[in-house]
């Protein structure tokens, strides 16, 4: 399959990967970098200098700003927000933070992550979180303030603070 960009999207960026999807009404700049089979969906923007892995999903109404990187296998929910700027003003100096998203990462919908910060490969992010520090690799959090709520294998399984299934089987990651 080709790479499908929809004609009501204003695609600037001659990087994006083979059998990558984007949808409409979606905005990519002329430096962003894009991985294979990937699918943007509508209403998203990413800034220029963002890079996005391999098979990532990001659902519509997402806005990746300057100096995100987001790994592959990621899946980013819709109206994730990420922001790259502690102090926000307008008409003001400011100073980039940047933030990265390592491979197989989940992050909610509605879900803010603030400037500065790093989650860890294959941790998941619960839907209306708010991230505000380092979230370590295989890791659950969730709330506002995100706090770490157990643990989470590769392939999803969901595993209390003991590291333990619902069935109690004991994993170690």
């Amino acid at each position: 399959m080709a790479t499908k960009i929809h004609p009501l999207s204003d695609v600037q960026s001659q990087h994006i990967g083979d059998d990558t999807a984007i949808w409409q009404f979606c905005v990519v700049l002329k430096n962003a970098r894009i991985g294979r089979n990937c699918n943007i969906c509508a209403n998203t923007f990413i800034e220029n200098d963002v890079v996005i892995g391999d098979n990532t999903t990001i659902k519509c109404g997402v806005q990746v700003w300057d100096g995100i990187r987001i790994g592959n296998n990621v899946f980013i929910g819709a109206n994730v927000t990420f922001t790259n700027d502690l102090v926000p003003r307008s008409k003001h100096q400011w100073t980039r933070v940047d933030t990265t998203v390592e491979d197989g990462v989940t992050i909610g919908a509605n879900s803010t992550v603030l400037g500065g910060h790093t989650i860890g490969r294959y941790a998941f992010i619960g839907a209306g979180s708010v991230v505000t520090k380092d979230v370590p690799a295989n890791t659950v959090w969730f709330g506002n303030p995100a706090t770490m709520r157990g643990y989470i294998t590769n392939d999803g399984v969901m595993l209390d603070m003991d590291k333990k299934d619902k069935q109690g089987k004991t994993y170690d990651l």
